[in-house]
């Protein structure tokens, strides 16, 4: 049996939403997410990034702009103590662009390609893993693969939780507040 994960979006769940990020200067930590990551860390917690990019689908970027976005996440985390295991991207859309990122797929959320992926990449047990968003379309692909879901506030996650349509196991002020219940749910559960 594989270890648990956390599943985290991340705009609005990690970093500050930035309508199509673009460049790695524009990366802001959300406060506390460093923080709240580490207590993840220091749980014995896989932490992974999942995240819909169709910003490469429609032009907006490339694959190596993402790539130095994500380093900077990655290097602004560990100056706080803070580390995830993987971060995987969708860079398709199902409308927008070209070729070969015009297309549906089973990586964009709300399918659970990226969480599958990292699943078999990693050795994780969906069933005792959870899902943290600001979007219906994050917690869906959890949900999708047996884990729990956590909406978190920042980011479009008030508009969603007013939408009434997320299903949340648990809704969240911050990922801070999040990871609480998150170990919360783990004690119980020892």
């Amino acid at each position: 049996m594989g270890r648990p994960a956390v599943f985290l979006d991340r705009d609005g769940t990690v970093i500050r939403e930035a309508q199509y990020l673009r460049s790695a200067a524009q990366v802001r930590l959300l406060p506390h997410a460093a923080e709240a990551i580490r207590r993840l860390n220091e749980a014995g917690l896989a932490v992974v990034v999942t995240t819909n990019q169709s910003g490469i689908a429609r032009g907006l970027l490339t694959e190596a702009d993402l790539e130095q976005i994500h380093d900077a996440l990655r290097r602004r985390l560990a100056r706080r103590g803070a580390m995830v295991d993987a971060i995987y991207f969708c860079p398709h859309h199902p409308e927008a662009g070209k070729p070969p990122y015009r297309r549906r797929c089973q990586c964009r959320k709300p399918a659970p390609g990226m969480l599958l992926r990292a699943a078999r990449d990693l050795d994780l047990d969906l069933l005792r893993s959870f899902s943290v968003g600001d979007s219906e379309r994050d917690l869906a692909a959890g949900r999708k693969v047996g884990a729990r879901a956590v909406l978190v506030r920042t980011g479009y996650g008030r508009k969603t939780e007013a939408a009434g349509t997320a299903g949340a196991d648990y809704v969240a002020r911050d990922l801070r507040e999040a990871v609480e219940w998150i170990l919360r749910q783990r004690r119980a559960e020892a």
